[in-house]
């Protein structure tokens, strides 16, 4: 009889469990936070800035009487919802573009890579500041220009991910039996480069994250006196001799989730890998 190959389960380390269990509380807040921080816009100007644990505030409040906990629990939607939208928005443009330039080739490839190298050759934060000056200052414009800086790497990674997988036998194989291009690209060669798009995407969220806080920060993201982490770094400057967790707090939590995202993506990566490979 022949041994049966038994396929160990293997446990996600404990880095990769803290990083979902920071991520879902992140996502817990953004989802709730009508139910979790229902007074973080309350203001108190009377009572003005107060330090950690004074006057029933935890972390002390800001120069408008605002409450840091409550502030900052609001501020995870903001915090999520942009960098998720603006990774998924970049990687559907870069899935699109690198696909079809890595398998058709030709024109559509010179295309694609003239496209790339132009945005990549500008200054993405720079460029966005100017755009975001022009045409308006908004959080959602903001995530709009950064969803068009951000894809050209994703169309220059699918592409050589594309290009790597059109010369292996399975495609020569689909091409014989004269399958379509457009089925082989996104139901033979797609699924072989999900774990690439995979820590891409989570690499894009970490990095919007840092993108989005830094716009706010300078003013070109939400409007003044919206919950959100950038926009508290900012306020958050001329209070660091009364209240220093007013600026303290909301850069500690993008660290935190920017790290999370980074370190759940290296780990997705190489669970799929591993199961492209196991196939």
């Amino acid at each position: 009889m022949k041994p049966v190959k038994r396929r160990l389960k293997r446990r996600p380390p404990v880095v990769a469990i803290l990083s979902a269990v920071v991520l879902a509380a992140v996502a817990v807040c953004a989802a709730g936070r009508e139910l979790l921080a229902p007074h973080a816009l309350d203001q108190d100007v009377y009572l003005g800035v107060v330090g950690a644990g004074v006057e029933g505030h935890l972390f002390g409040t800001d120069q408008l009487g605002r409450d840091i906990l409550q502030l900052s629990l609001a501020g995870a939607r903001s915090a999520l919802a942009g960098p998720i939208v603006v990774a998924v928005g970049s990687m559907v443009i870069g899935v699109l573009l690198g696909t079809f330039a890595g398998y058709r080739g030709g024109i559509v490839d010179m295309l694609a890579g003239r496209y790339a190298d132009l945005l990549l050759a500008l200054p993405s934060v720079l460029l966005a500041i100017v755009v975001a000056g022009l045409v308006g200052r908004g959080y959602w414009i903001t995530v709009a220009v950064l969803i068009v800086l951000f894809s050209p790497s994703d169309v220059r990674l699918v592409r050589g991910a594309v290009m790597e997988q059109t010369p292996r036998p399975y495609i020569e194989s689909a091409k014989i039996l004269g399958i379509r291009s457009t089925r082989i690209m996104f139901r033979h060669i797609a699924p072989n480069i999900v774990p690439i798009v995979v820590a891409n995407l989570l690499l894009n969220v970490a990095f919007a994250l840092v993108a989005l806080s830094s716009l706010s920060y300078l003013g070109l993201g939400v409007p003044p006196g919206a919950p959100d982490w950038g926009r508290q770094l900012a306020d958050g400057r001329a209070l660091l001799g009364d209240n220093p967790l007013a600026a303290v707090v909301p850069g500690v939590l993008i660290i935190l989730t920017a790290t999370a995202v980074n370190l759940l993506g290296d780990w997705l990566s190489e669970l799929l890998d591993r199961r492209v490979v196991d196939r």
